[in-house]
Parts: structure tokens; C-alpha cells; sequence
């Protein structure tokens, strides 16, 4: 195990528990003591816990994995799911995405179709997230667009009445949403209410919404609406989601791939 995948673990476990003590996270984890006390020192002077004298508790009262910690969930899901919603993109089409680690995952499916490797431009990529925009802008054929807006250093965002400024004068073919939760019934959500306002706006200037979520989101309510089940058209998700839920997503008019 390599010391990304450590601190990954590490602080998934903290966050199911809310604490961790070094000799049974030594054990669950497989290396010595001096390792898990070596870690939990390193992921405490970047401020992703508070150290105790045992172990280690979460870093203030609400505790969200930066970005960067989350990449490795479920990744074999999220490249199937990536490259299913990528291949429902058309060339010269202006295609929106939201921030997060689906998300990001469907950009550099983009940027790896070799039909979108020239054109002028190839595609129209609008979105709010930093780390999509920094990874496409070397793509001298992919037309980018930024919001502007104050940045969330957990999810890379960019939120706030600038974003909501640019886009409110931007009409866009096709909206790529990651969601912390959708359920039939709720609609499409995230956790914070910054996030979800102007993930929202996107989807108002869409002609078509795509979701794009591994299972484990879906039938799942979260705290900030984004929209209802029924603006969105197609959801992208794994073949992990249960068969009830499914037929629910397509009661409510919503397109179902599960790849």
C-alpha cells in the first residue's frame, strides 16, 4: 500500500468514526504503529485532522474529504460511467460540468476521444471548476470557458453571484452534473447550498442534463437541491444500481444507462 492510498484510507475510516486511535488503525491497515503516527502527523500539519494524544479526530465540525482524497472511490465505476457520458457528447457541442471527481473524470474522457482531437472549436467546455478548466486548457482545440467566483478548496468550485453572473448570459447544449445525492422522489443534490445554486443555473441554461453518479449516490437525499428528477434527461450511473430505484428514475422520465 502506498502512502496515497494510507491517508486515503485513513480518512475514510475517520470519517465513519469520527476518531481513530493508531494501534487498531495499525492493524486494520497492516504497518506498524510508527507508520499510522507518521501519517497522522503529516495529514494534521495539512490541516485534514487534529491530532490527539492516541490518534487523531476529525477537523472541525463539518468534515468533507478535499478533492484530491476522494479521486480513488470507486474508480473503476466512475471511468465506466466517465466514458459513457463523454460518448453522449457531439462534436462543436457547448458542454457544461460541474465540479467533482465524476466530473473530472468525464473531462479527460473528452480530451481522450480521438474525434475531438481538432476543430475549432472541437468543443465548448463550460464550467466552474478549476482543476477541470487547468487539465483542459492545454487542449488548444477545446474552446474554455471559466466562471468566475469565490473558490472552494475542497472541490476545486468556483461559487457565488460572479458564477452566476457569466453563466446566466451562456446558452449551453449539454449540462454533466455530479451530485452527492439523487433520489426519484427529492431530485438532484449536493451538500452545500453554494455549489447547488449554481449548479442549478446550469441546468436552467441546458437543452439536456445529464447526471452522472455511481450508485452508491442514487436513492440518496442531500442536504442543497440542485433541480427536480424531471429536468434532468439521462442518468449515467453503474450496474450496481438496485432494479427498484432504477424503475423509479424511469417512471419520473429520466433516461437510465448503467454501464
Amino acid at each position: 500500500m502506498t502512502r496515497k492510498e494510507r491517508w486515503q484510507t485513513l480518512l475514510d475510516l475517520l470519517v465513519q468514526r469520527g476518531e481513530l486511535e493508531v494501534e487498531p488503525a495499525a492493524e486494520a491497515l497492516g504497518v506498524s504503529a510508527a507508520t499510522i503516527r507518521r501519517d497522522l502527523d503529516q495529514l494534521a500539519e495539512q490541516q485534514l485532522l487534529v491530532r490527539t494524544r492516541g490518534g487523531a479526530v476529525v477537523h472541525g465540525v463539518s468534515y468533507e474529504l478535499p478533492l484530491r482524497y476522494r479521486t480513488s472511490r470507486r474508480a473503476a465505476e466512475k471511468s465506466r460511467i466517465s466514458e459513457a457520458v463523454a460518448a453522449l457528447i457531439t462534436p462543436g457541442e457547448v458542454v457544461g460540468l460541474t465540479g467533482g471527481t465524476t466530473t473530472t473524470e468525464v473531462a479527460r474522457a473528452l480530451a481522450g476521444r480521438a474525434d475531438l482531437a481538432q476543430g475549432s472549436p472541437a468543443l465548448t467546455v463550460v464550467t466552474n471548476a478549476l482543476n477541470i478548466a487547468g487539465e483542459l486548457v492545454i487542449r488548444p482545440q477545446f474552446k474554455i470557458v471559466l466562471t468566475g467566483g469565490v473558490a472552494r478548496p475542497q472541490s476545486y468550485e468556483l461559487t457565488g453571484p460572479l458564477a452566476e453572473q457569466v453563466l446566466g448570459q451562456l446558452a449551453v447544449d449539454t449540462a454533466v452534473l455530479g451530485v452527492d445525492g439523487f433520489d426519484p422522489r427529492d431530485g438532484a443534490a449536493t451538500r452545500h447550498e453554494d455549489e447547488a445554486s449554481v449548479n442549478r443555473l446550469l441546468c436552467e441554461r441546458a437543452r439536456r442534463v445529464v447526471v452522472a453518479a455511481d450508485s452508491s449516490k442514487l436513492g440518496v437525499r442531500a442536504f442543497a437541491r440542485i433541480c427536480a428528477t424531471s429536468s434532468v434527461d439521462v442518468l449515467v450511473t453503474d450496474t450496481g444500481l438496485a432494479p427498484g430505484v432504477a424503475g423509479a428514475f424511469t417512471a419520473a422520465g429520466v433516461e437510465v444507462v448503467t454501464v
